[in-house]
């Protein structure tokens, strides 16, 4: 299922033909289906991993317990995602983020008390897509020890001409480099480490419809903007092991919406 050994080395896994057709086409579907009953007036929160000017808005602070629409930035008209508990509230998402395949393949990562926290459906639409920049999902998504894992689903073909990942292999070997949480009533970003990325090659992740990307949380990844004619959707999953401490200073909090795993 996962070479364990280049997962180690590289920090990413590329799963081809992972999800099968037929459920890339049901999240597309039910993607679509929720956008049709998308007010436009109830989402004034525009994405932007450049300035983070989103993390003042109640609308996004507020969305880690529910199905919440976010727009590009450059182009408010477009959606860039939607987030951040489709696997918790929608039926379809739920039942293909808990399939058994990803189960079995949780455990082989050896998330001994896997805990399903975050989910987006990410839209990179045709000629406005966003860059999202250089990253690790651990500034975002912080455990203690670090634990959090995304599965990233291929909904469309990617290629560096549509807005593709791209990985900096071996990378994930470094330290937490920022944080991004709460100080006090502020969500705030800070530097934990200086430490530049490593001087090594991007590796550009081009995978076809139905590939499952795996991605350590310690990995510098980031993707390019779709400048294509073509759509590039997919669906992102980040799992932690329960049995890692979950600050309270962490942006996402759920109330009401208790963590479950594959159950």
């Amino acid at each position: 299922m996962i070479d364990l050994d280049a997962y180690a080395r590289d920090g990413f896994a590329v799963l081809p033909d992972f999800v099968t057709e037929a459920d890339c086409e049901a999240l597309k579907a039910r993607a679509a289906e929720l956008v049709a009953g998308f007010d436009p007036g109830a989402a004034p929160t525009a994405f932007s991993t450049v300035d983070q000017a989103h993390a003042s808005d109640r609308y996004f602070r507020d969305s880690g317990g529910d199905i919440r629409f976010f727009v590009e930035a450059d182009a408010p008209d477009q959606l860039n995602k939607i987030g951040h508990a489709l696997h918790d509230l929608d039926p379809v998402f739920d039942r293909v983020s808990r399939q058994p395949a990803l189960a079995a393949l949780a455990e082989a990562l050896s998330i001994g008390v896997p805990l399903l926290l975050q989910s987006m459906y990410l839209f990179k639409q045709p000629l406005v897509g966003a860059e999202v920049g250089w990253h690790q999902d651990a500034t975002y998504l912080r455990t203690d020890p670090p634990s959090v894992t995304g599965f990233w689903i291929a909904l469309d073909d990617a290629d560096r001409d549509n807005g593709c990942l791209i990985a900096l292999p071996g990378a994930h070997r470094g330290p937490l480099r920022q944080w991004f949480g709460y100080r006090e009533e502020e969500l705030v970003t800070r530097t934990l480490d200086a430490t530049p990325w490593p001087a090594v090659e991007p590796v550009a992740l081009e995978v076809r419809r139905g590939t499952l990307v795996v991605l350590h949380g310690l990995l510098p990844h980031a993707s390019m903007p779709n400048r294509s004619s073509r759509p590039r959707h997919a669906y992102s999953l980040h799992l932690i092991d329960g049995r890692a401490d979950y600050p309270a200073d962490n942006w996402l909090h759920r109330p009401d919406l208790p963590l479950r795993g594959f159950a």
